[in-house]
């Protein structure tokens, strides 16, 4: 269980006078406006129609799959992923942190999948510390999603942040906790993993 002034590196930022709507199942939203053609052609091609809540439930709303770091510079043929549903790589790239060059222009990117249900108002953030320290916070709207009718993953490319340069910034590594949470504070996705800067990929 996390710490509380763990959580409170969590607080999303809020809009002010903008609030969440009511969840509704997909077959309450499969049949809104049921008698619009182009709307319910729309929504079909979304996976969203009647008796689609017939999914697996036993599954969570939302997996995480992978977590990339993809940048210009990367030499051709390197690929920084980290697959969110393997225990082990996790485990291990805490012990052997990913190696971002210095200085550079990269993005983070999620590929995730939705099981069941209508997720909205998600968001991706991440907790950079060093040494205890907050260092960096990054929020990132997702949006909002159905299940893919074909059950097939959504991917989602970040802004491009620039890499911290210069022997201060090289020297230890950044801890990082991720964690992919609705509008409502439910997580969908929480894991911690760590990375070290150099001079070269």
């Amino acid at each position: 269980m996390s710490a509380p002034h763990e959580e409170d590196d969590f607080a999303p930022t809020n809009t002010p006078g903008y609030k969440p709507t009511a969840a509704k199942s997909v077959d309450e939203y499969a049949n809104l406006d049921a008698e619009d053609e182009s709307l319910a052609r729309w929504k079909a091609s979304l996976g969203i129609v009647p008796g689609a809540s017939g999914a697996d439930t036993s599954k969570p709303k939302v997996t995480v799959v992978t977590l990339e770091l993809a940048s210009p510079t990367l030499p051709p043929g390197k690929k920084l992923s980290l697959d969110i549903q393997d225990p082990a790589q996790l485990a291990n790239v805490k012990k052997n942190p990913i190696v971002i060059k210095e200085g550079v222009e990269y993005n983070v990117r999620i590929t995730f999948k939705v099981n069941h249900s209508i997720i909205s108002g998600v968001r991706y953030m991440q907790v950079v510390k060093r040494s205890g320290v907050r260092v960096d916070k990054m929020e990132q709207m997702l949006g909002s999603y159905g299940p893919h009718p074909q059950g097939e993953a959504y991917t989602k490319n970040f802004d491009p942040e620039e890499s911290p340069s210069g022997m201060l910034a090289r020297s230890g590594t950044y801890n990082v906790r991720s964690r992919v949470v609705d509008d409502d504070g439910e997580v969908y996705a929480d894991w911690d993993w760590s990375f070290k800067l150099a001079k070269e990929w």
